[in-house]
């Protein structure tokens, strides 16, 4: 196959090397034989943060049972995806894969229905009618949002990969991992879940974290981008009607209409829609219109994302999981965000009764604050965090909530519910009173 991408493709012979920009100095290795964009790979492969995927939720929430998709399941199969259609195309493969891997970091917990908790707590706090029960931003923050979301995952990957996410360099200093401009890029600007006639890269040059202020807003700036971008929307939709068949969420009726979208009687599932889709985007596509689907496959696409709109997103039988992800992030973050108090916030953090979220949420407002934030019996620790102080001191509540909220949102599924736990037990609620009796058993 002709590879028609490649006087475009990302190289330092093709492009500017802003792509190749890092926003700090990187350490070099002695005999690395990495290309840049080969280390990014591997520098997210390495990160907590890809870690944590296998136990985020994609569509489905079932921690008991092994087959149903996983966040990092997901990335993986748009890695697949785009490193085929870029190898085909004559695209920078190191970049397209480095981007894919990357592109859901920051993924909150429960997927996208965390994603809009976070978002409406921070925003609006907890209120019970008119009465304030627990703090959302201040008015001024909000303001400074312009009509934007707080939290949405793609500008949540980036702050993932500039300011969370830590390694240790070669003396042990854990530090941020420093990606490259145009994998950043794609990261933020990766959305596959908007309708788009055909991709191509955006012309402007942009601030990342100052003006990409929604998601969507912008299209990447390299071809690779483009390539996962259109992934992404191609790796989900088979995948998903996969679970729902598997966990009995739609029915045989259900089936006979998705029976009607398909053409040639071919079977719409993970295998059959990928294969179609990567052929007709590396046969249709050129660098004057694009990396562009045939109109019959755009068409196939568009019904596919109608029918798990309508039988599996939008679908009722979800909404007693979206109260039960409402209810253990919003007392989580009612439970941080109470304890704020200029200088006795650590004081407060440390009285609280839930060792697990007591030690879990210090060590995570340790590692992000100015060193002389931390008591000096603890500092020792930190010393080798050499990464960005985001939290300063913790000079206002809105940063404090920033905390908070980065915090919730590095859970895994499971991590969230184990510490909502520490609020339910019975031995939790003695200890809040001051009350517990030693000789006392389960009768």
């Amino acid at each position: 196959m002709e590879k028609r991408f490649s006087k475009v493709a990302v190289s330092e012979t093709n492009n500017n090397n802003i792509f190749f920009n890092r926003q700090l100095k990187m350490y070099s290795t002695k005999g690395d034989i990495r290309s840049p964009f080969e280390r990014d790979y591997t520098r997210i492969l390495h990160a907590n943060s890809f870690r944590r995927m296998k136990h985020k939720t994609q569509v489905f929430f079932n921690v008991e049972n092994d087959h149903i998709c996983t966040r990092m399941e997901h990335v993986l199969h748009v890695e697949s995806v785009s490193h085929s259609i870029a190898k085909a195309l004559g695209l920078n493969c190191e970049l397209t894969k480095a981007i894919a891997l990357g592109h859901d970091l920051g993924h909150a917990p429960f997927g996208h229905f965390g994603e809009q908790i976070l978002n409406n707590l921070a925003i609006n706090g907890i209120k019970d009618g008119k009465e304030v029960l627990v703090y959302g931003l201040s008015e001024q923050a909000i303001k400074n949002l312009n009509n934007a979301p707080y939290f949405w995952h793609e500008r949540n990957s980036l702050r993932m990969v500039d300011k969370l996410d830590l390694l240790p360099d070669d003396n042990g200093n854990n530090k941020n991992l420093n990606l490259t401009f145009a994998v950043r890029d794609g990261i933020i600007s990766h959305c596959g879940e908007l309708k788009t006639v055909n991709l191509k890269p955006r012309t402007q040059d942009i601030d990342l974290t100052k003006d990409f202020i929604r998601s969507g807003q912008f299209e990447p700036a390299t071809w690779e981008g483009c390539a996962v971008k259109i992934s992404d929307k191609i790796a989900y939709l088979g995948r998903d009607i996969e679970d729902a068949i598997r966990l009995g969420f739609i029915t045989d009726k259900d089936l006979e209409e998705l029976k009607d979208i398909a053409d040639e009687n071919i079977v719409l599932n993970t295998t059959t829609l990928m294969h179609r889709m990567i052929v007709d985007i590396c046969r249709e596509s050129s660098p004057e219109c694009g990396i562009v689907l045939g109109e019959v496959n755009k068409k196939l696409i568009d019904n596919v994302l109608a029918f798990n709109n309508k039988h599996i997103y939008l679908s009722h039988k979800s909404d007693a999981y979206r109260d039960y992800c409402k209810m253990i992030l919003s007392w989580i973050y009612r439970v941080l965000v109470n304890l704020y108090d200029y200088d006795k916030t650590v004081e407060n953090i440390n009285a609280l009764p839930y060792n697990l979220l007591k030690r879990s949420f210090l060590d995570w407002i340790y590692t992000y604050t100015d060193i002389d934030y931390i008591p000096k019996d603890k500092r020792e620790k930190y010393k080798k965090f050499q990464n960005i102080k985001i939290y300063g001191k913790l000079e206002n509540r809105d940063l404090y909530i920033r905390a908070v909220i980065d915090y919730i949102a590095g859970m895994t599924d499971n991590y969230a519910i184990k510490i909502f736990k520490e609020f339910i037990t019975f031995e939790s609620i003695l200890r809040i009173h001051g009350r517990r009796d030693k000789n006392s058993r389960e009768t």
